[in-house]
C-alpha cells in the first residue's frame, strides 16, 4: 500500500513537471525502479502512465496541422508510427541487465537535449539538405527513440527539422506534440498486448498524473518559465548521475 502511494506522488510530481517543463519521466521511471520493478517493464509503465497527458495535449492541436520539411502531416505520421513500432518492439527484446547499462546514456542524451534543445534548433537551421530521402531516415529514427525511451523527443523533432530547412520554429508545437505522441501511442499499445506493462504501479501513477496534470497547468501560469527550466535541469542531471553510479559502481 506504502510503494502504492508513493507512486501516486510520483505521478504527480511528473505530470507536473512535463506540464512546467517537461521531463516527467525523470520522475516516474526511477520511481518505478525504486518500487522493484525492472528496468525494462518500468519504462514500458512509464510510457503508459504519462501517455494521457500527452494525448491530450496532442488533440488540442489537432487542427494545427501543417507540412514538415515538405512532406504533408500523413505520411510524417506514419513514418513515426513506424518507428515508435520498432523502437519498443527493440526494448521488449533488450534485457533489463543490458538496458540498465544503456539508460544512464538515454538519461544523458534527454537531459543534454532538455538543455540545449531550444538553443540547438536555430543554430543547426538549414545545415542539412532538406530532400525527402534524409527526412525519411530522420524521422523514423526518431520515432525508433520515441518507442524505445522518448525522453526530450519533442525538442529533438524540432532541432532535426530545423536542420533539415524548417524555418517557421514556432509553428512546429503542433506537429511536434502531434508525431510525439503517435509515437508514444503505437508503443504503448505494443507494451499492453506484450504484457509488459506493470498495471498496478502503473494506474497508481495514472491517478497522481491526472491531478499533477490539472496543478501544472495552474502552477505554470505562476511560476516563471526559468525557474521551473533551471529546476527541472537540475533534477535530471541529479537522476543521470545517479544512475551512471548505479550502472557503473566504483
Amino acid at each position: 500500500m506504502e510503494h502504492h502511494l508513493f507512486l501516486v506522488g510520483a505521478g504527480f510530481a511528473g505530470a507536473l513537471m512535463n506540464a512546467l517543463a517537461g521531463g516527467g519521466s525523470f520522475v516516474t521511471l526511477p520511481a518505478l525502479i525504486a518500487v522493484g520493478v525492472p528496468s525494462v517493464a518500468a519504462n514500458a509503465s512509464s510510457t503508459v502512465a504519462l501517455w494521457p497527458g500527452g494525448a491530450a495535449s496532442a488533440w488540442t492541436y489537432h487542427e494545427g496541422r501543417q507540412p514538415i520539411c515538405g512532406l504533408p502531416t500523413g505520411p510524417m505520421l506514419g513514418i513515426t508510427l513506424a518507428g515508435g513500432f520498432a523502437g519498443s518492439l527493440l526494448l521488449l527484446w533488450t534485457p533489463s541487465s543490458s538496458f540498465n547499462v544503456i539508460l544512464p546514456w538515454l538519461l544523458l542524451l534527454a537531459t543534454l537535449a532538455l538543455a540545449f534543445g531550444r538553443r540547438i534548433a536555430p543554430a543547426l537551421q538549414g545545415r542539412l539538405n532538406g530532400r525527402r530521402g534524409p527526412v525519411v531516415l530522420i524521422q523514423f529514427a526518431l520515432g525508433v527513440y520515441g518507442g524505445y525511451f522518448g525522453g526530450a523527443v519533442g525538442l529533438m523533432m524540432v532541432a532535426a527539422w530545423s536542420a533539415l530547412g524548417e524555418r517557421e520554429i514556432k509553428k512546429l508545437n503542433g506537429p511536434r506534440t502531434l508525431l510525439v505522441s503517435a509515437a508514444n501511442t503505437i508503443a504503448v499499445v505494443t507494451f499492453t498486448f506484450a504484457g509488459v506493462v506493470r498495471w498496478p504501479e502503473t494506474l497508481a501513477m495514472l491517478a497522481g498524473g491526472l491531478v499533477g496534470g490539472i496543478a501544472g497547468a495552474k502552477i505554470g501560469r505562476a511560476v516563471p518559465a526559468n525557474v521551473a527550466r533551471v529546476a527541472t535541469l537540475a533534477w535530471t542531471a541529479a537522476v543521470t548521475l545517479v544512475f551512471f553510479a548505479r550502472a557503473y559502481p566504483g
